[in-house]
């Protein structure tokens, strides 16, 4: 049976609210009826023609994976709404207000986040992301600055917004820019194929896929030599600047997850593991000091590959979960 954190991840049926205070996250409250991931077609974006705007209303819980024009309308009071926007691995989300008419000071508020919060866990998390917590918030009713243009760190962001007033909304324009160093990215598929490049920066990027999948490193290219470790109390990469890391876990944040095996040394060929767990994320940790590359490839698990666990693979993990 799929798990609670595949349901919220898959379809984003939440509803989400904003607590009060420093930790200023968001947590599941429900499940809605709508499934917005159907919103990431390939059909959509075909039949919209070169020039032309997509314009459509906001839903209170919402998926975005396209450009275009959105506006919200509240019918009612809607107090626990959120708009997650993801883009593909090289692209970076641009938000622009267009209008806003909501109530600041009667309690309503329109908040942009650089990236995800799912129950109080962020991607990226606050290990892997330049800015510190608070300054990945910016709040309309603070700013009141409706010429903003709000540009992410990476493929995803989210808006979340409680408007109490019928027939008070906004507007927005979601466009797109291309990241030639994509660092922290969701993957809107579960399969495919991606080469990290971190070009002598010191920082740490994570690449997440929301599925059990397969993963294979096909190439890596670390500053130094070393060795390839599973993780153990006694053994692992500790110390070395260079290199990438498997995680395994139920949750979105990837410094919650479970450390599955290290890998400190260049080399040229196939590794793979199978990796049973809600959420997988290949994190490469760089010292600035080299040119850091990995290749890899994943598709998600199928009846078969689990219950053939041992062929071509370093090891597995988190199978009972699926």
């Amino acid at each position: 049976m799929p798990s609670a954190f595949q349901f919220q991840c898959h379809f984003i049926l939440i509803f989400l609210a904003a607590s009060k205070g420093e930790t200023r996250y968001l947590e599941v409250r429900d499940a809605g009826e709508d499934e917005p991931f159907l919103l990431l077609s390939e059909d959509l974006k075909r039949e919209l023609s070169a020039g032309q705007v997509y314009r459509r209303s906001l839903r209170c819980i919402d998926m975005l994976s396209i450009e275009g024009q959105f506006t919200f309308t509240a019918d009612q009071p809607q107090l626990h709404c959120a708009t997650f926007f993801i883009g593909e691995p090289e692209e970076l989300i641009m938000i622009d207000y267009d209008f806003v008419n909501i109530d600041c000071k009667g309690g309503d508020f329109l908040k942009v986040f650089d990236g995800w919060i799912l129950k109080g866990e962020k991607f990226p998390s606050s290990l892997d992301h330049p800015l510190p917590t608070s300054q990945r918030y910016v709040d309309f009713c603070e700013s009141g600055d409706i010429q903003k243009n709000i540009r992410s760190s990476q493929n995803v962001a989210m808006i979340f917004f409680r408007i109490h007033q019928p027939g008070n909304g906004f507007t927005i324009t979601v466009k797109k820019n291309t990241n030639l160093f994509p660092c922290n990215v969701i993957s809107q598929t579960p399969s495919g194929r991606f080469t990290m490049v971190i070009p002598h920066q010191h920082r740490n990027c994570s690449f997440s896929i929301i599925y059990p999948v397969v993963i294979k490193i096909s190439d890596l290219i670390l500053g130094h030599l070393n060795g390839l470790f599973l993780k153990k109390p006694s053994a692992g990469c500790a110390g070395v600047g260079d290199f990438v890391e498997l995680l395994g876990g139920t949750g979105l944040d990837p410094s919650k997850m479970f450390p599955l095996a290290d890998i400190c040394h260049s080399f040229h060929g196939s590794a793979q593991m199978k990796i049973g767990c809600d959420n997988t994320v290949l994190r490469m940790v760089s010292s600035g000091k080299h040119i850091n590359r990995v290749t890899f490839e994943y598709h998600q698990i199928n009846l078969q590959e689990t219950e053939n666990r041992k062929e071509n693979s370093i090891e597995e993990f988190c199978f009972p979960g699926i």
